[in-house]
């Protein structure tokens, strides 16, 4: 089921970078990092795969070298973290709590959860964001909190770059590496439908559930 709703976005995805090449990679990724959930695990392998068929050159550099390749694709990746991330960031750190008080009962989304993001930052400081970026799901949504704790804009773009540079080369070299059997990728995304269904369900249920205790307590 999770596979056929997703199989639209993943071609729309990969005819983009087939048609865009690494420029398509950067603006994949910023929409991925603008908090709109864009499965960067889908993104950053397929362009790997593009390096593996030597279509992801960028004006003529790292044609015929594979490895060089991978890099444009992983800084590609990286950049587009760096760009998508400004908007929410803006935005959480100009909206803040006036912008969740206002709106946020339409998404379930509170001043404590702010509270919460404050004292995420204040105990890691600027790893928070470095962390963050090489986990799955919290890297699309770790901008909007760090910009509601006014982290410092400058490390806030350098510990970007720096958590998005790795995880956009693994996986790339994972799309490197699987080759001409890249479409062995699907069932191995399929196999884990039950597990991404239980995740996004357990992470609704908890999300209610601290929305509704927050209420009773105001």
């Amino acid at each position: 089921m999770l596979q056929k709703l997703l199989a639209p976005i993943v071609a729309w995805m990969t005819a983009v970078m087939i048609a865009t090449g690494p420029t398509g990679v950067l603006l994949l990724m910023a929409i991925e990092s603008a908090c709109i959930p864009l499965p960067s695990e889908v993104i950053m392998p397929f362009a790997g795969y593009l390096a593996f068929k030597g279509e992801l050159t960028f004006f003529g550099l790292g044609a015929g070298n594979p490895v060089a390749q991978i890099w444009i694709a992983g800084i590609a990746g990286a950049l587009g973290c760096n760009l998508g991330s400004i908007p929410p960031y803006e935005l959480g750190r100009w909206g803040g709590h006036a912008a969740v008080r206002r709106f946020g009962k339409y998404v379930l989304l509170h001043e404590g959860h702010l509270d919460k993001a404050h004292r995420f930052f204040e105990h890691f400081g600027v790893w928070a964001v470095f962390i963050g970026r090489l986990l799955p799901v919290v890297r699309t949504f770790i901008a909007l909190p760090a910009g509601v704790a006014e982290m410092n804009r400058t490390k806030f773009h350098l510990y970007t770059f720096a958590g998005s540079l790795p995880w956009c080369l693994g996986l790339a070299w994972v799309g490197y590496k699987l080759g001409e059997k890249w479409n062995t990728l699907g069932a191995w995304f399929h196999k884990f439908d039950l597990v991404i269904g239980i995740t996004i369900l357990a992470g609704v249920a908890w999300f209610v559930w601290d929305h509704w205790k927050h209420r009773t307590r105001g």
